[in-house]
């Protein structure tokens, strides 16, 4: 496979190199077989958490001018949601690197025990948060008048 040249006046150097970092770990991933642990599986969210907002963000920029590739963005920001929940999951169900004094299980109402826990339950719970808010219908107006 041939790789297209970078232009030197490239607009998205990190993103580039990103994805490079991304496609050299799959590589070296593919030659160890080494099972995926929670430390990588917390990066892999960050990374996926990441595309989430910028795939967001591109979207909404994006309808007004261009509706039919907008919907298709939105599509896949609303997978790349699901995809990061499914890595999230996958984390809550391998067992952690040190014995811990509570189980390491996702709760909403009270904090995890530090990272990467921590960290990965935080971002989960951002871009749910940010899901929910672009696809749950809100009234945003003011409340009517209560009536006795």
């Amino acid at each position: 496979m041939t790789h297209a040249r970078t232009p030197a006046d490239d607009a998205h150097p990190y993103l580039r190199a990103a994805t490079a970092g991304i496609r050299h770990h799959a590589r070296q991933t593919s030659r160890t077989n080494a099972p995926a642990n929670r430390a990588h599986l917390d990066v892999l969210h960050g990374h996926l958490t990441g595309l989430h907002l910028l795939m967001d963000r591109l979207a909404d920029t994006t309808r007004p001018q261009h509706p039919a590739a907008g919907r298709h963005m939105a599509s896949a920001h609303l997978r790349l949601w699901q995809a990061a929940t499914s890595v999230h999951d996958a984390f809550h169900t391998l067992p952690a690197a040190e014995p811990t004094s509570s189980d390491s299980v996702c709760r909403p109402d009270r904090l995890p025990e530090g990272p990467p826990v921590l960290t990965i339950c935080q971002r989960q719970l951002a871009s749910g948060h940010a899901i929910r808010r672009k696809t749950t219908p809100a009234d945003h107006g003011p409340h009517p008048a209560r009536t006795a």
